[in-house]
């Protein structure tokens, strides 16, 4: 039981600091609405979107490698790994820097060179210190890594707020003329909406004072056959993560192309690609519970062997995450009726609104399919996960060529469950095959159908008086709670693995 108190702590200290963050910058969407008009907006909308595209190949994978091999030599691994993407993360800016004015031309954004400048730094910037934050997780020194992120992202909201809230409205004279005139000088109306990007670039620029002592600790150390094997490694890992970051994309991109006109009436393909990406946007619930546990079982199952990371543990850990995220999958969906009222304010999105559960359910199967991809990261059959991942993204393609004329949004839903589900079913058989784990995977069934049926059940007696309505559904949660009661009954109050 010690293994899951160990990862269940550390999974909600780095689940406090990735929600805070993702709060924050919730927030930041009001602040930065009320300052600049949605054509203001566009540039940075496009940029970031492009930034998270580039911010996998300034990393071309090697923070999975360095948990993969640091446990051999953990400092010369390091150095090497730091060494590497310092270089290449030099490489790639240098050519931004060349390339920014003609690229931002060609984006459309003539003489905005400058702010393609500042994002080829964060991104380098976020390249280079994503090695100290990994040897902090390796380490366990959860409480630096959480305090460095928190810190910078206070940076960046405070700048955000000192820009757009302060030196704006006081040079543009909201204010009237309260203020000394030096300050309203700070503010230059030709950068605009740049200064997200200048908030941005001075947080992430922060980080290197937080994480001083882990930069003190590097030396720089190169050899090319070390690099080459590093390489081998990690670059299909590169590929499995631009595949997945177009697997939740392009059913966005397909919508819209492949929606008749007039399919929902009274709305453009617009529109419905607008409510369906807001309504997207609640299955983040998942997501974020889903990034803070790998932060703490990725270095942890990946890192050097012992008793603790066996494939027994491994299995066990899989099967409590199958249980929490099915009660967040419960929770979440079955309270909709109260979260599409605060988070969804115009009526018109909540129509949208079952596409939540699916989506919940298939981002549960992407969280089965991370946790069960360690078997191909510590065989070092990297390629194996870009071969799944690839099918992934075929089968959500597909699907929502297919299915998107006859069902709309929801084709988009049910094509990224569906592409979820035959990404972790793969996983698992390749995983039986080539380093078997004893999975308790009937368990996970009997919970991820009793949410089935409780989601269902609370949809379809939505129309019968409170009190049955309430029995009917909760009673199904309830049995979730019981058969959570007997997982520990059963095995004297120790989770222990069995063979299924």
């Amino acid at each position: 039981m010690s293994i899951l108190k160990k990862l269940a702590g550390e999974t909600l200290s780095y689940g406090f600091s990735t929600i805070l963050g993702r709060s924050l910058n919730f927030l930041l969407v009001f602040v930065h609405t009320w300052a600049f008009l949605p054509a203001e907006l566009g540039i940075n909308v496009k940029l970031y979107g492009y930034m998270a595209i580039a911010n996998i190949v300034y990393m071309y994978g090697m923070e999975t490698a360095y948990f993969r091999f640091a446990k051999e030599a953990p400092q010369k691994y390091y150095n090497l790994i730091l060494s590497a993407i310092i270089v290449t993360s030099g490489l790639f800016t240098l050519i931004l820097f060349l390339f920014s004015d003609p690229l931002m031309a060609q984006l459309g954004y003539a003489g905005k060179g400058v702010f393609l400048k500042w994002l080829a730094l964060i991104l380098a910037i976020d390249a280079i210190t994503a090695i100290p934050f990994a040897r902090l997780r390796l380490e366990q020194k959860i409480k630096k890594f959480v305090l460095a992120k928190i810190i910078s992202i206070l940076i960046n909201v405070g700048l955000n707020l000192v820009f757009l809230v302060g030196l704006k409205p006081l040079h543009e004279g909201q204010w009237g003329d309260i203020g000394p005139h030096f300050l309203r000088d700070l503010y230059d109306p030709s950068i605009g909406a740049g200064y997200i990007f200048m908030a941005n670039l001075i947080a992430n620029a922060s980080l290197f004072y937080w994480l001083g002592a882990e930069f003190k600790a590097y030396r720089w150390e190169w050899d090319w056959k070390e690099f080459k094997s590093l390489w081998i490694y990690s670059y299909p890992i590169m590929f499995m993560s631009l595949a997945a970051m177009f697997n939740v994309m392009f059913d966005r991109l397909l919508l819209e192309e492949y929606l008749p006109e007039g399919f929902y009436p009274g709305q453009t393909s617009q529109e419905a690609l607008g409510i369906y990406g807001n309504c997207y946007k609640l299955s983040v619930f998942m997501s974020l519970a889903i990034q803070a546990f790998k932060y703490s079982a990725e270095p942890f199952f990946l890192g050097k062997k012992n008793n603790a990371n066996n494939k027994e543990n491994l299995a066990l850990v899989t099967h409590w995450f199958v249980i929490v995220c099915t009660f967040l999958w419960v929770g979440v969906s079955s309270n909709l009726f109260w979260i599409q009222q605060l988070f969804l304010k115009k009526a018109i999105y909540w129509e949208g609104i079952g596409v939540v559960p699916i989506l919940l359910l298939a981002n549960l199967f992407l969280g089965i399919y991370y946790t069960q991809s360690v078997w191909f990261k510590q065989t070092n059959k990297t390629y194996m996960g870009t071969i799944i991942t690839l099918v992934g993204l075929a089968v959500t393609i597909l699907g929502n060529i297919y299915w998107i004329p006859t069902y709309g949004y929801m084709a988009c839903a049910w094509s990224f469950l569906l592409s979820s589900i035959i990404m972790t079913l793969m996983c698992y058989l390749g995983g039986q095959f080539y380093d078997p784990t004893p999975y308790r995977w009937k368990e996970a069934l009997v919970y991820v159908s009793l949410g089935s049926l409780s989601i269902y059940s609370g949809k379809n007696l939505s129309q019968i008086p409170l009190p049955m309505f309430f029995t009917q559904n909760a009673g199904l949660f309830v049995l979730l709670v019981f058969l959570l009661v007997k997982e520990f009954q059963w095995n004297g109050g120790k989770p222990k693995i069995k063979n299924s």
